[in-house]
């Protein structure tokens, strides 16, 4: 439910920014109606991030999970731009052992700075676009415990490193437009026990698939 709430007031957002440009669009000259040279554009959407099986021994995976996502990016011209890009609530896993036994669960909330290169025009219907950046993840709330034979608690330490991004953006007008996109995070947090480093990373490298709808102004 907090998800669902946080996502409908990111949507909101969305929208209450873009309305000032939305109502000089409607009223302006039809010949004027152009997404090109518009600088700044926001996107609330949803994504599911997943992260790789087997990150170390003992684990065999941390279940994926969905949380809302925002972005807000600058466009320096038609086709460069720099984002900002995280997620609005945390994404909740389940930690599973070898033997497929729920040994716990632990969140994570990425947020990431990143340059993107749009293809094409402006106003094409369909903009394929990458990018490429640095982003942090910070992991919360571990209930992992089930992994550690000597009782004290078991924590993963925030993952850094670089991320990847690729998508489309499909135009409704010259304002509004849908996203579909992938990301993926090369993450290799240190696995904590008992508040103490142990050397031994987890290679979580996770992926994320994400919808969400956007408006330029």
């Amino acid at each position: 439910m907090r998800s669902i709430k946080i996502l409908s007031l990111a949507t909101l957002g969305a929208l209450a920014l873009s309305s000032t440009a939305f109502a000089q669009d409607a009223t302006s000259d039809t010949s004027a109606d152009t997404a090109s040279g518009k600088h700044f554009a926001v996107v609330g959407g949803i994504s599911l991030l997943q992260p790789k099986s087997s990150p170390t021994d003992g684990i065999k995976k941390f279940d994926g999970g969905p949380a809302p996502t925002l972005s807000a990016s600058y466009y320096f011209n038609d086709n460069f731009a720099v984002e900002l890009w995280g997620a609005a609530d945390k994404f909740n896993h389940r930690v599973r052992t070898d033997g497929g036994a729920k040994a716990g669960t632990v969140e994570q909330q990425p947020i990431a700075l990143s340059a993107q290169y749009h293809f094409g025009a402006a106003d094409n219907t369909f903009r394929p676009f990458v990018g490429a950046g640095y982003y942090e993840s910070n992991f919360s709330n571990e209930k992992i415990d089930g992994l550690s034979a000597t009782g004290n608690h078991v924590g993963v330490e925030t993952a850094k490193g670089a991320i990847g991004t690729v998508g489309v953006d499909m135009n409704i007008n010259s304002t509004w437009f849908a996203r579909a996109d992938a990301r993926y995070m090369h993450a290799r947090p240190e696995l904590r026990v008992g508040g103490a480093g142990t050397g031994e990373d987890l290679k979580l490298d996770p992926w994320t698939v994400g919808f969400g709808i956007g408006a330029r102004f």
